[in-house]
């Protein structure tokens, strides 16, 4: 199988869908693997790092796409690029699908075979090719607010853990699984006052077991919520329903309650984000304001760390990309949870959350598959 790995072209995202590593192990599987000129600079990696480990380099990104039986990169297809797909090809990478149903009906017209990162699972019923994106952005989120809290960035001027005699800043954390963590890991580390709220009581006594008291939980609703909100000066927003859009649950009249220079990290904004006030930004523009509260809404968080991310996502994304150019539609037939990452068959979409989303026609993965 030839795999093609175009230069990723999303508002200053750097990553890459393979790396030197990666490919040299698809060479050895007995594939060809294509890469466009300059797609690993974003993580000082050049064509010559790649002809060493086995590829051929392509002049743009037409000749990956034209001539590859899968393409795999890290961020959904933007518009220029899903129309050059078609139906004899297989794209590997991040889709998020239900909150935007412009790429949705591209993928669908292109009859390509879309599988999703966030929707892979493991026999733990985990999402194996999120997890390691969803450590670093819940890392990142707490970065960013630290930096969106300084006076000259329109914050409250705090230093997340505060001095001797000065108290730390507060952070809530919406949502305990692996990007709530990560984010009250670090901010833990910072030395802020760090309370997580979540709906599963099991989880909440394992975070509660993982911090040692260090960060406080409790059970969300909206009261909590409420509450919370009111006293933050950092709301991390950190929930997932896999392959869904977020549910939005900071709402408006929480915002007119929150302190001002106070600032909102919506992790969430990949799935269309949790507080109803969010909206996707850029790292070259990454915040705004609404009811003087700082809103930090960047689509693609990790790509600020191109070298970290790429690698820890080739980790996660390598056993799966193997199977897929070794096996074809036959590993999506054989694995089922690979089979939970197809989102789009020929026209068709194959997962039940994001047909709910976008309000069109379900088609169970094994007939579309045939």
């Amino acid at each position: 199988m030839r795999v093609g790995v175009p230069k990723e072209i999303k508002n200053h995202e750097y990553r890459v869908g393979l790396v030197p590593g990666s490919v040299r192990e698809y060479v050895q599987n007995g594939h060809e693997v294509l890469v466009q000129t300059g797609a690993g600079a974003g993580i000082k990696v050049s064509d010559a790092d790649y002809e060493a480990a086995g590829a051929k380099i392509a002049p743009d990104a037409a000749s990956v796409f034209s001539s590859s039986d899968m393409i795999v990169k890290v961020k959904e297809p933007q518009p220029s690029e899903w129309v050059q797909l078609r139906e004899d090809q297989i794209l590997y990478t991040y889709l998020h699908l239900a909150p935007d149903p412009d790429q949705s009906r591209g993928l669908m017209e292109s009859g390509v075979t879309a599988v999703a990162y966030e929707t892979v699972t493991d026999i733990h019923g985990g999402l194996p090719l999120l997890a390691p994106m969803s450590e670093v952005a819940g890392r990142l989120s707490i970065q960013a607010a630290a930096y969106a809290l300084t006076a000259h960035q329109g914050g409250r001027g705090l230093l997340m853990g505060g001095v001797p005699g000065v108290l730390p800043a507060k952070v809530l954390v919406i949502g305990g699984g692996v990007v709530g963590t990560h984010a009250a890991r670090m901010a833990v580390g910072l030395g802020a006052d760090v309370t997580i709220l979540d709906r599963s009581n099991r989880r909440l006594a394992e975070l509660d077991e993982l911090f040692g008291g260090r960060a406080k939980t409790r059970y969300s609703t909206f009261e909590a919520l409420d509450e919370e909100t009111d006293v933050a000066d950092v709301v991390v927003g950190a929930v997932l329903i896999p392959g869904a859009s977020a549910p939005k649950l900071v709402t408006r009249d929480m915002l007119k309650g929150m302190k001002e220079g106070s600032v909102l990290v919506d992790v969430a904004i990949d799935q269309g984000g949790c507080f109803e006030t969010s909206k996707a930004t850029t790292h070259a523009d990454p915040t705004y304001v609404v009811d003087d509260v700082i809103h930090y809404c960047v689509a693609n968080m990790p790509g600020a760390v191109p070298l970290t991310s790429s690698h820890a996502l080739n980790n996660a994304t390598l056993r799966d990309g193997l199977l897929l150019a070794n096996q074809g539609l036959d590993a999506l037939r054989r694995d089922e949870n690979l089979r939970n990452g197809l989102n789009v068959h020929r026209g068709k979409v194959t997962y039940k959350a994001v047909s709910e989303a976008l309000g069109v026609d379900y088609v169970d993965p094994m007939d579309a598959l045939g």
